[in-house]
């Protein structure tokens, strides 16, 4: 057999699209959202070789437009589990003994056919499916994906080139094995580059992986899994069902073979699922790995000699860009008292200036969050913010799901510093915002540590490196990605690995190495060209 060692394309950060006014990508997103929006589809599962359909239909809807239906999916039941995982098992051996190098080759035309043939479709399915406006679209369904496929790849040669040392007459080799068993693959709505590589990591590491995607990211999955199929992912490596969650984890954590989990979604069903793992270690043929990244209180911490400009735009974009559906999102800011009146007068002026609406009308800075059970949560915050006399709203607080899920940005002052919008997530377009004494800098960052479980992301914006210093010293532990004069959203693959810990997660940092390596279990080989014949040490001789 030929073979030799190869160098993979070095992997750059895919360059944003603007979608400006009389742009050509303008004009050609808008024409495969209206192509989109004219017909309904059926999504099937994708089963090994089948397209699977079941008996029971459910509708995708535009969240901004809840009356119009997109298609439908065919909900998985679990007998439909157990398919997709003996799918799985079945492709494994051809899977993990095909080279390295044909799996790479595989993963890196689907990031060409995202730039290329599908950006378009990808942006638009995420646009209609998940409300997300053309710009967020862009840098998450085509520019994060393709950076995932593509740094993935190159973190993955590197991977299979570390060795250890050799001695004279030994040969000491490293091999990255694939886990034995395969990879549940649980992902969420708000961002398609998450749903895609959650379970493309794993699989470029030799796995395979069954997928169950958010319900209300189908439409988008199902674009994804015709990319991935067109690339050349054989039958059973990815296969992609929707079941209910509690349905799928009857099936899955029970089974001899499950290697691991690969999540991203809310604390408590992680915890669920996590307890429900440790309840069935003695069923596993080995100890599954587990690795999520859930939710997030992220926050904006401002010193007296912050620029009020950089403040206000790190608030106005960090808490409202994609309706504060970003596990990043800006959710709580501590703001000194020397800034308050300019920074809120600030904060409330931009926020009066965003136009909400449809994403087809790309002037809307707004759109609709996801689904109805999250307009009622933030609703029901709202509601009691406007009678607690611990809150005031600054602005906003105003919704409406007559036609879509709108919720109005809102900005909540809050006069306890520990007031249940400054502790608990969200998941929406409201920030609450605490004034501190501006002398009691080093006080109030040991208040911000202490006031959420999570420890996601968070910024420190100021003038003044001491205070910035001291400021990423005493918050070690509240962020897994730390910001400097910057709004706490935005991290890019290849630069800043995504991750947090604490209640935020495993902090295996999505789009690094790291990630990586849990899926692979290293075998250590020792090879002796002459070994030793006879027992004797030379020690033991008179």
């Amino acid at each position: 057999m030929s073979t030799g060692f190869f160098n993979v394309p070095i992997a750059v950060n895919e360059p944003v699209k603007s979608y400006a006014p009389g742009s050509e990508e303008r004009e050609a997103l808008q024409a495969v959202l209206q192509e989109l929006r004219s017909k309904e589809i059926e999504v099937p599962m994708y089963i090994g070789s089948k397209k699977v359909k079941s008996e029971n239909k459910v509708a995708m809807r535009p969240p901004h437009d809840h009356g119009h239906v997109l298609g439908y999916y065919h909900k998985s039941d679990k007998s439909h589990v157990s398919q997709a995982i003996e799918a799985a098992l079945a492709a494994k051996e051809n899977w993990e003994n095909l080279s390295w190098e044909h799996r790479a080759s595989i993963f890196l035309k689907a990031a060409d056919l995202i730039a290329g043939p599908y950006r378009y479709k990808l942006n638009a399915a995420t646009m209609l499916g998940q409300s997300k406006n053309a710009y967020q679209a862009e840098i998450d369904s085509a520019c994060e994906i393709i950076d995932f496929l593509r740094f993935n790849v190159e973190y993955m040669t590197e991977i299979y080139a570390q060795q250890p040392e050799s001695s004279a007459g030994i040969w000491n080799r490293l091999e990255q094995r694939p886990l034995e068993g395969f990879i549940y693959a649980l992902t969420p709505f708000n961002f398609t580059a998450i749903a895609g590589n959650l379970q493309t990591s794993c699989a470029m590491m030799g796995n395979v992986v069954v997928w169950k995607p958010s319900k209300t990211q189908v439409y988008s999955a199902n674009v994804l899994m015709e990319i991935f199929k067109e690339a050349g992912v054989p039958d059973g490596v990815i296969n992609l069902i929707y079941p209910s969650g509690p349905e799928a984890a009857e099936v899955i954590f029970s089974h001899p073979d499950f290697a691991g989990i690969h999540f991203t979604g809310s604390t408590e069903v992680f915890q669920s699922i996590w307890k429900a793992i440790g309840n069935n270690i003695h069923q596993y043929k080995s100890y599954p790995r587990i690795v999520g990244e859930t939710g997030g209180k992220d926050f904006i911490m401002v010193h007296k000699s912050a620029d009020p400009s950089v403040v206000s735009t790190a608030i106005s974009r960090g808490a409202f860009e994609y309706q504060g559906q970003k596990c990043s999102a800006a959710s709580r800011a501590y703001i000194p008292s020397n800034l308050w009146n300019e920074v809120t007068s600030s904060v409330v002026e931009d926020v009066k200036s965003f136009k909400m609406g449809p994403i087809e009308d790309f002037s809307n800075f707004v759109n609709a969050v996801i689904d109805e059970a999250s307009f009622d949560n933030i609703a029901g915050y709202l509601d009691r913010a406007k009678e607690d006399a611990d809150a005031e709203i600054l602005i906003g607080g105003g919704y409406d799901k007559s036609k879509g899920y709108f919720i109005e940005p809102t900005v909540i002052v809050a006069k306890d510093p520990k007031y249940a919008t400054m502790c608990e997530e969200l998941f929406g377009p409201v920030i609450t915002i605490y004034k501190y004494d501006e002398d009691k800098f080093e006080e109030t960052l040991e208040l911000l540590d202490g006031t959420s479980i999570y420890a996601l992301t968070g910024a420190i914006i100021s003038q003044d490196r001491y205070a910035v210093a001291l400021a990423t010293r005493k918050l070690k532990n509240a962020a897994g990605n730390f910001y400097i004069n910057d709004k706490p959203t935005g991290a890019v693959v290849g630069q800043q690995p995504f991750g947090g810990s604490r209640g935020s997660g495993t902090n295996d940092k999505a789009g690094s190495m790291l990630n990586l390596l849990r899926w692979v279990s290293p075998r250590t080989i020792k090879e002796t060209f002459v070994p030793p014949t006879d027992y004797r040490y030379p020690f033991l001789g008179e």
